[in-house]
């Protein structure tokens, strides 16, 4: 069976809908593509309706532009309904079968609810994680179409600001450097022209403000905040410095 499914991936990097994931953590997706990783987008929804939007097919054309900035090799939508999204049994199994798959070795997903803003995103939260724990269970071959199984080393999550920059319990923070990959970063932002148009420049510019303050943090001009559940530990203190 293995001989049958695509190339792997390294990364798979999980949005609720198209434009959460170039908002989260577009830089450190282009990092990593620079630095020679294949990397793939899952959006368990297309992210419609929107108010400015013509429909699904301007979304998916817009999120197509978007993959193509920032040189991921895959992008798929699951077909879940925005706006209506809960952590349920089938799309977990959705997203699992994607992991299994596609077999990547990191998983960056949403990580933390959104107050004031979709409740979509904290089910994504949970959706990502489940579907993290389904995709390396045994003796399940007929729920999974007999994909093989299998286990991701790596769940890092990123965060969609939208107050005051906070960590949720139990939560480490890593910052990543991606000097050199905010300008293509907000590039593929700006490729959803349905989503930002003239008098939401604003985002632009608060998207643009976060990187520069994480990269302060961080010591780095430009930086995005990431996280994961397990303290950092490094055999190579000097070079993790």
């Amino acid at each position: 069976m293995t001989d049958q499914l695509p190339e792997a991936l390294d990364v798979i990097a999980v949005g609720a809908h198209p434009d959460d994931v170039e908002i989260g953590c577009g830089g450190t997706l282009a990092k990593l593509i620079a630095q020679g990783c294949r990397v793939g987008i899952v959006d368990i929804t297309d992210g419609e309706p929107t108010p400015r939007s013509s429909g699904p097919e301007e979304r998916l054309a817009e999120a197509a532009k978007a993959a193509r900035r920032l040189g991921v090799v895959h992008r798929e939508q699951l077909g879940f309904p925005n706006r209506k999204l809960f952590d349920s049994f089938d799309v977990r199994v959705a997203l699992a079968k994607v992991f299994r798959r596609y077999r990547p070795r990191l998983i960056l997903g949403i990580g933390d609810k959104t107050p004031m803003a979709s409740p979509d995103h904290a089910q994504a939260m949970m959706i990502t994680e489940a579907a993290v724990f389904y995709s390396r269970l045994t003796k399940w071959d007929d729920v999974f179409d007999n994909l093989p199984e299998h286990t991701i080393p790596h769940l890092l999550t990123y965060f969609l600001f939208t107050g005051i920059a906070d960590l949720p319990a139990g939560c480490w923070p890593i910052i990543v450097n991606i000097e050199g990959h905010l300008k293509q970063k907000m590039e593929a932002v700006r490729c959803y022209a349905s989503q930002f148009p003239a008098e939401k420049e604003h985002v632009f510019t608060r998207v643009e403000s976060l990187s520069k303050t994480m990269g302060l943090l961080g010591g780095c001009a430009e930086g995005e905040l990431i996280a994961g559940s397990r303290i950092p530990c490094t055999t190579d203190l000097m070079r993790l410095l």
